[in-house]
């Protein structure tokens, strides 16, 4: 039984993250997302390729926790940069300036956060802020 048929919500795997981060797999953005009917919560495995940059940007209404999955990233916020890397979990408070850049190898990330209806990170291959970073400005300014 689920919640959609009248029962009651059971637990259940939802994605296999070393799958989506598997080589051959799609190399940049959005890889998986939460699209549970009846949820409280968003959540997105992303992947940003070498050199790729998500802008400066605040969010103003949401925490997020960002779980680095595989590759390593620079977190800049106001009090400066943070190395990220595999297992490292980061609390994004709303209202906080955040910057990402992918490292070397790229960088692959869950994000989870207080669902907002409306709110999507495109499909692999679309969001300009996933690019590598040519050195100027993608015109994205954030979430």
């Amino acid at each position: 039984m689920t919640v959609e048929d009248g029962g009651a919500p059971l637990p259940r795997v939802l994605a296999d993250t070393a799958a989506l981060l598997a080589p051959g797999a799609e190399s940049s953005g959005a890889l998986w997302r939460l699209a549970e009917p009846g949820r409280q919560l968003d959540a997105n495995v992303v992947r940003v390729p070498a050199g790729g940059r998500v802008g400066t940007h605040r969010e103003p209404d949401l925490d997020v926790l960002l779980l680095v999955l595989d590759g390593a990233a620079s977190l800049t916020g106001s009090d400066g940069e943070h190395a990220l890397r595999p297992g490292m979990l980061t609390w994004l408070p709303h209202g906080s300036t955040r910057a990402l850049e992918a490292g070397p190898d790229g960088v692959a990330y869950l994000t989870v956060h207080r669902r907002r209806p409306g709110m999507r990170i495109g499909p692999p291959g679309t969001a300009a802020r996933l690019m590598p970073d040519d050195g100027g400005d993608s015109g994205d300014d954030g979430d």
